[in-house]
């Protein structure tokens, strides 16, 4: 056990440094040397003793009741969301099953080519798993191959398409953490947050803060290079089949009656190939 990762106080250390004192409703005297919460305040105010707190922290107990859990996430002012990633940290982990390659269902692949609008399948690891011309339309690195969090953390020209790019970044990996899981120890997992860690200080920063949210849909801005600027809703919908866990179908739509529906046409027909050319011989 000491050789694994302590993903449980790992994730109480990060959520502790990001609550001021004063949310929590302690009062400041003197000067403080670290970020958010003490230890012995995190257990204060989860009704917990302190040495038990240092415990969960230090990876010496990693078996806390849900309802300890619970108290501690009060105290750390944690949303639904992040408490259920918090209690399903400490749950007994199933065993490691080796994980079959992502596979798009011949069903899916067949809806997202007749769909009128952008579309692509996203990954387990945001790995982009198959799109249309729509898709790669509103962006080339929508394209299978790609990876979400690799274009948006590292490339410029993704970068560009995103005015209100920092929020985007915030979101994204907040979503991959989620979608994550616990399973840290798969390659792509690890070869992709390494990547990442090494190349973008941005990633290292929200890495550390251990955000959660689901992958959900959401209103995008855009700044694209053909069209300008361009506002569209983002649905993220679950495929469901037995070997599609962490598979989503993802599809962009603009308001009926907008300007962003006549530019999402006015990509839509750049994308479509062009007419094959017939030469008559006489």
């Amino acid at each position: 056990m000491a050789d694994e990762p302590n993903l449980l106080g790992d994730f109480l250390r990060a959520r502790r440094e990001l609550v001021a004192p004063e949310q929590a409703g302690i009062t400041v005297q003197g000067v403080r040397r670290v970020p958010g919460l003490r230890r012995e305040e995190v257990a204060m105010l989860a009704g917990i003793s302190a040495d038990y707190y240092l415990r969960l922290e230090q990876g010496r107990d990693r078996r806390p009741s849900v309802q300890v859990l619970e108290s501690i996430a009060r105290a750390l002012q944690l949303d639904e969301e992040m408490t259920a990633y918090l209690v399903g940290l400490a749950a007994d982990k199933p065993r490691r099953r080796r994980r079959p390659r992502e596979t798009v269902p011949a069903g899916t692949a067949k809806l997202i080519r007749t769909l009128p609008l952008p579309a692509f399948v996203e990954g387990r690891y945001f790995d982009v798993l198959a799109a249309n011309p729509l898709a790669t339309g509103l962006s080339p690195r929508l394209a299978p191959g790609g990876n979400r969090m690799r274009d948006v953390f590292l490339d410029a020209g993704e970068r560009a398409l995103f005015p209100d790019w920092e929020a985007a970044t915030e979101e994204l990996i907040a979503g991959f953490r989620q979608s994550v899981g616990t399973d840290i120890d798969n390659p792509r997992f690890v070869e992709l947050v390494g990547e990442l860690s090494l190349a973008s200080p941005r990633f290292r920063r929200l890495w550390a803060r251990h955000d959660v949210q689901p992958r959900q849909g959401a209103r995008v801005r855009f700044d694209h290079p053909q069209v300008g600027r361009l506002v569209l809703h983002r649905e993220k919908l679950v495929i469901t089949t037995s070997s599609t866990e962490g598979m989503m179908l993802v599809v962009y739509h603009a308001d009926a009656g907008s300007d962003d529906v006549d530019k999402l046409a006015l990509l839509a027909s750049a994308a479509l190939p062009a007419p094959e050319s017939h030469h008559s011989f006489g």
